[in-house]
């Protein structure tokens, strides 16, 4: 009887869900998949041998990736999450300020409208006023690990510029600023910098 021995490269489906595919450039249905291969006999896999590793592949265009690829999140989570971080880091710095000043309170609503949230109002942000300082936190650091520093300063900035709407930065606010930076993974160095940028821009 005559056998027919090779080797073959099988893959299997270890989990699934959605990423932003650098490929396809949007958000898109993946697999992540592990391949092994195997001695197959008659074209069937029989002995595995060596694990190949895992693959992220775009259900959309097929391209394979390396499994860092879902460290940058799908553009519908960073919709999500960066009003929400800009809405707590806000009401964080509007608590240590004067809460209840016209041009910071008008300059936070601009701030959450200018990160997609268009129909936040000051009913809105009288709620957010309320929100326990550990939500806050946890919101704004959620948005800190997926952006790049360029944008992590640019959101400081804006919460800066919130701060400097009823006068100079009190030492609460300047606290809070910190609070803010530390959850965006910044550095006291690097969040000194922009604070200070931003209050001399702002003379």
């Amino acid at each position: 009887m005559l056998l027919i021995f090779g080797l073959s490269v099988y893959f299997r489906t270890v989990a699934q869900g959605m990423f932003h595919c650098p490929a396809c450039g949007g958000d898109r249905k993946y697999r992540r998949r592990a391949g092994r291969r195997w001695i197959s006999v008659f074209f069937l896999p029989v002995i595995p041998l060596n694990s190949l590793g895992e693959a992220v592949e775009c259900r959309e265009c097929k391209t394979r990736f390396n499994n860092s690829v879902l460290r940058l999140p799908p553009a519908a989570a960073m919709e999500e999450a960066l009003p929400a971080a800009m809405r707590a880091a806000a009401s964080l710095v509007l608590n240590a300020g004067d809460a209840v000043d016209t041009a910071a309170r008008l300059r936070a609503v601009d701030a959450v409208r200018g990160y997609g949230e268009a129909h936040y109002g000051h009913d809105e942000l009288a709620g957010d006023l309320d929100m326990p300082v550990d939500y806050q936190a946890e919101e704004i650091t959620r948005a800190g690990t997926q952006l790049a520093v360029e944008a992590k300063e640019w959101f400081l900035s804006q919460v800066v510029r919130i701060a400097l709407a009823d006068g100079m930065l009190s030492p609460g606010e300047r606290e809070a600023l910190h609070l803010v930076a530390g959850r965006l993974g910044m550095t006291p160095a690097h969040a000194l910098g922009v604070i200070v940028t931003t209050e001399g821009a702002s003379r």
